[in-house]
Parts: C-alpha cells; structure tokens; sequence
C-alpha cells in the first residue's frame, strides 16, 4: 500500500511538471533563453568571435572560440528557423606591430603573411563546421572604409586630440599599459626587466605624439551600464573584474601611432603620419560586417554577442564599449568570455612546444568527436586541460558507448525485427502511476526518466542563456545513462514479440527508448551536428522535423498522437561514433561484460 501511494504522488507530481511540455502547451517553445539572452524576442541575432591575430598558426584556443560561438548559433537557428535572422561572423586581424615584424623575420610582405596565414583559419573553421555567415579580414576595402568613417565620427564628437603620449607599450599585447600594470622578473641575462602585470610580456618605455580618445569621460556611463544589466558581460566573476577595473585609474586612450614606426595598417584621415591603433582598428570589423556606416547596420547592432577570450576582455569591455557611446551608439548586447586551454597542465607555448594542432585533433577524433570534446570540456570560468587520455576516455564513454550503444540495441533487428517505430501502449506505462493493471510493468525508476527528459529541452535552453554549453551537454549525458538504465532494466531482448503478453511492453520500452534518442539528438545539433543528423535519420526524423518547435518529448504518454509511431526507421548507417581505444585490455574487458 505504500509503495502504490508513492506511487500516486509521484504520478501527480509526474503529471504537473511535464503537463506544461506536452504539444498542446507552446510555452517551453515561446519563452525562455536563446543561447543569447533575450534573443528569443529579437528579429535579429548576431553572434561573433574575436578576429585572430595572424602572426602564428591556429591552436585548439582559437578554434574552442569558434565553436562556443558556432554552437550558440546553430542553437539559436533551432529556435528561429528563419535564416535572415542569424548572423554569425568570424575573421582575422591582420594590421598591427607583430605582423609587420613577423613578416620581415619570415622574410615576406605583410600581405603575403596575412593571406598565408588567414587561409589556415578559413580552412580550419571549414574542416570544424562552424557556421559563419562571414568572414573578415581587417585588411579588406570595406573595412577601411568603415574604420576611418568611425574615426571621422569620433572626431566631429571632440572625442580625439593630439597629444604627447608617454608610458609603457607591450608590443606582444599590442597595449599601451599605466604604471600600475607593470612589473619586474629577471631577464635572460639576470637583470631585471619590465614586464606587463597581467600577460607577463616585455614592455618598453615609448613616447610619441599622437592620437588620444577621451576615455577618461566615460567611467560613469560604463558603471551605468553594467550595473543596469548584470548579464552584459557573462559569467558573472568578469563582469565583477571589469567593474574593479572601472574604479582604477582610468587614462585617455592612445589610438594612433607614427606611421614612420608602425606603417602596415590603416592611416588616420587627414593625417598621414598616423597610423590607426590596431585596437580601434580591430573592434570596428564588428560593424564592418553588418554593412556599417550603412543604415542597415542598425538592425543588427541591438543584438550582438561577442564571445572572446579572457587576456581581451578589457579591450571588449571597456574600450570597445566607450569607442561605440562616444560614437552615439549602444555597447553590444552581451558579452560572453570564456577561459584557456592549457596542455597537461602547462600553458601552451611554442617555446616550450606543447601547442595543440586543432588539425591533427579533428583527424584523430573526428570533427564531431573533438567538437563534443572541446563544448564538453570547456568551463568559461576557469581554464581547462587538454591530453590525448582524457579525450579518448569521454568519447568513448560518452558517445560510442552510452549514445551509440542505446541506439544500436534499439534498432538492432533482433530486438526491432519490423524496423519501426513501435506503437507505445498507455496500459502498460499508464500516465497516473496509481493505475496499475495486470499488463502494467512500469516502475518508479521509468517515471523519473519521463520527467528528467522532458525537462530537459528546458534545462538545456537555460544552460545555453548562462553560456554554460558544457552544462547543456551533462545534463543530456546523464539522460542518456538514465535511458540506458531503463533499457537494462527490463531488457527488451529477453521479451517475445510473439507472446501476447510481451509484446505491448516490448514495442513500449522501444518506444520510449527512441522517444528519448529523438530528444537528445535534437539537442546535440548545435554541438555535433553530422552526429547528430545520424542519429536522427536513423530514427527517421525528417529535416522539417528537427527543430526546438517540433520536440515534443512522449505524446501518446500524455494521450496525443506520435506522427513516429508506425514509421519505418531509417537506413542502417553503421556505428553511431567508432571507439577510439580498440587496446586489446579494452577488447578482453568488453567480451568479459
């Protein structure tokens, strides 16, 4: 008698929360999260990566910066379908002292580096999938016309000056830095050398004329700003970080410098003997993009979301954002910044050779495989780990094993002989778990696996409005052991399809089963999207039938009809995800199991 009272609460409780996701209820599809805030509301979405400076090859940082921004896109297309209604722009910075002097160490022309080195980002955002709608180089017409149009509205506001400037510039950060940042270590020959405070880089002592931005004026309205919107900058310890730097001292920004020293950029207009900061150059090729000094930039400019690394969050957050009110315009809708990648432990460093080749990783685990990794693994709060034993490890655990084993014993013919959908049978999972019949063999267990997996799309959608994609990607993972939990439970292939008694709950479990694959692989779109198209074609889940707006999760539980339910599947397309590790202590352990 307890056990069915139990029972009947957690049927009632059942009822109530997944009521609200059954098809006829539209709110989980019409409220919450984006992936970018309050998206869900915008006729337009942009996103953007940082542009990626030219001077060395990709590594598995710039690359994780493209698929956070890639994933939060594509999750975005998921909820909007409409593809005028995303906009998604990458690129690389190719002006600037570093390029110049690499150029000449490498014996080329700065254009040639720049083309060299621009393609191997093209070709690596290529091979990754990641879904830019552009792709900008700083060294491209349209945006000169659009760096020196700002410049001119800066200008005509009295927000630029000539002045000497004076102080500490770090030729590695491209920065010029206050006193207060700067700092000693000892040197290769043991004497003492200045260094910035917070990259570790040499600074020198540099004093030129040039052009200064009022930077000084605007503490108040950047206070203003992110105190107005706690969410403006995400997570929340950077959007702390940047409201300690706004009590700091704030000195008047140097954007220019002679041309005589610093030649391979963009002149000043009207003055020839300047050259353009690359900083200011750099942050306008997120206007450039959207068509400014067009009026059709305006649309898009509401609602952009920069995802950038942490050494830039004070060029994004407080530059940038007093560059664009100095112009007249409002900061960017939302800032998301996301930590580094260091290897076994150790910052990567050419010095110390330990830089990662994303090429390599996408050969060796596949573009969905370190995708999935990468999202999976990546914490924007802190920096993250990579070593090859760690990657093999959550792969095959995670995809081959969990993911791909659920879908092989659902559509193994064995146990599937028809190849279809099978029907599900409401007197053998009843939705009032009270109502317990002779043909009923649904445990308590079976109802939390309902409830956990149609709260998921809910979850997921709140994971990807904190930036927390590696929270989306747990919080699905555990709903694919919970399945395969509930398939080991009442192991379909000891039940007969024969039997009259059998078969109603063996075409249920399937049901359910695949009900439960049909939501995860909708949701891992975003991230592993050829994996994810696999999946589904093998349930066979058509491409119109993919969206966030078409997930509803077990109808026939909650008494509609399933358009799944006497479909055939798809055709066999082999492994879902191959493991990685074949060692032969892997392959003894898995004949043992």
């Amino acid at each position: 008698m307890l056990r069915i009272s139990v029972l009947r609460l957690l049927g009632r409780a059942l009822a109530g929360r997944v009521w609200l996701l059954a098809p006829s209820n539209p709110r989980l599809y019409s409220s919450g999260p984006l992936g970018a805030g309050d998206h869900a509301r915008d006729a337009h979405a942009y996103f953007t990566t940082p542009i990626f400076y030219v001077n060395a090859a990709p590594h598995i940082g710039h690359l994780y910066s493209a698929l956070l921004a890639d994933a939060l896109c594509r999750y975005r297309r998921l909820r909007v379908p409409s593809a005028a209604a995303t906009r998604f722009s990458t690129g690389t910075d190719e002006h600037g002292l570093k390029i110049q002097q690499a150029a000449a160490a490498a014996g080329l022309a700065p254009t040639e580096l720049c083309d060299r080195v621009s393609a191997q980002f093209q070709q690596l955002f290529r091979d990754a999938g990641v879904s830019s709608t552009d792709f900008i180089r700083t060294t491209e017409a349209r945006h000169r016309r659009a760096v020196q149009h700002f410049w001119g509205v800066l200008k005509a506001r009295g927000l630029l000056y000539k002045g000497l400037y004076e102080g500490w510039y770090c030729a590695s950060d491209e920065c010029f830095l206050p006193e207060a940042k700067v700092t000693r270590h000892p040197g290769p020959s043991g004497d003492s050398c200045p260094v910035s405070l917070e990259s570790g880089h040499p600074v020198s002592w540099t004093k030129e004329e040039n052009y200064l931005f009022r930077l000084s004026q605007f503490r108040e309205p950047l206070q203003r700003w992110l105190r107005d919107d706690p969410q403006a900058i995400t997570p929340e310890p950077f959007h702390h970080t940047v409201l300690q730097w706004l009590e700091e001292e704030l000195p008047d920004l140097s954007v220019s410098r002679r041309s005589s020293h610093l030649h391979w950029g963009i002149p000043v207009p009207g003055d020839d003997s300047q050259t353009i900061y690359v900083w200011l150059d750099a942050l306008v090729n997120y206007l450039t993009v959207i068509g400014y000094p067009n009026a059709e930039f305006k649309s898009w400019w509401p609602s952009t979301s920069h995802i950038i690394g942490k050494d830039i969050l004070k060029f994004h957050a407080i530059y940038w954002p007093a560059l664009l009110l100095g112009a007249g315009m409002n900061p960017p809708h939302r800032i998301y910044v996301h930590s580094h990648w260091t290897v076994c432990g150790q910052k990567m460093s050419k010095s110390l050779g330990n830089v990662v080749d994303p090429r390599t990783c996408l050969d060796r685990y596949t573009v969905d495989g370190f995708r999935y990794f990468l999202l999976r693994q990546g914490v924007p709060n802190w920096d993250c780990d990579y070593y090859d034993e760690k990657v093999v490890k959550l792969l095959d655990s995670e995809l081959a094993d969990a993911l791909g084993g659920l879908l092989n014993r659902c559509t193994a013919s064995r146990i599937n002989p028809s190849g279809t959908y099978p029907a599900f049978c409401s007197t053998c999972f009843p939705r009032e778990p009270g109502l317990v019949g002779p043909s009923a063999r649904v445990q308590a267990d079976d109802y939390a696996l309902v409830s956990a997996v149609a709260t998921l799309p809910k979850q997921v959608a709140d994971h990807y409005a904190n930036f927390q994609i590696y929270k989306a990607l747990e919080a699905v993972s555990s709903c694919v052991r919970q399945t395969n939990g509930f398939v080991q439970r009442h192991a379909p292939w000891k039940l007969n399809w024969e039997s009259p008694v059998d078969a109603p709950w063996l075409g249920t479990v399937l049901h359910v089963a695949l009900e439960c694959l049909r939501v995860f692989g909708t949701l891992l779109q975003p991230v592993t999207p050829s994996l994810a198209d696999k999946l589904l074609s093998r349930l066979g889940v058509s491409a119109t039938e993919r969206g966030l707006g078409e997930l509803h999760f077990l109808p026939r539980f909650y008494g509609h009809s399933c358009p799944f339910e006497g479909r055939k599947l798809g055709p066999e397309s082999g492994l879902l995800f191959p493991r990685l590790d074949q060692s032969r202590a892997w392959l003894v352990k898995a004949h043992r199991t």
